[in-house]
């Protein structure tokens, strides 16, 4: 398999490894209400961005017009699915906002460490 065709596999196995990582480094400060935040943002986080390869993976294995109307129908209930489900964190679950936020950013850690070893390459 060529490298290319590796790279959504390994941007997979990367976000668990740093939500894994991250939770391991919010356990010794004993703080449980960060250390869950961490782990539902990053739970929320890694579902959304397998959701939107599995959209985009269909979205180039059909081609045509009805194959881009369903990929934008997908991509507005992916939104309100993945908006409902934070909104019943923050205000139902009481889920704490800077854990949250910093376990909903694994994705964009993963990106930004692909982004800078792409370009030390």
């Amino acid at each position: 398999m060529a490298p290319l065709e590796q790279l959504p596999a390994a941007l997979h196995r990367r976000n668990w490894l740093i939500l894994g990582t991250l939770l391991v480094i919010s356990l010794p400060f004993g703080n449980r209400p960060i250390t869950a935040g961490i782990l539902a943002g990053g739970l929320v986080a890694i579902a959304g961005f397998a959701w939107l390869q599995r959209s985009l993976k269909r979205l180039l294995a059909e081609a045509g017009q009805e194959a881009r109307k369903s990929y934008q129908f997908g991509y507005l209930v992916r939104l309100l699915c993945l908006g409902s489900i934070l909104a019943i964190l923050i205000a139902i679950v009481k889920i704490h906002p800077a854990g949250l936020v910093l376990g909903l950013s694994v994705v964009i850690i993963n990106l930004l460490w692909l982004a800078f070893q792409r370009a030390l390459q």
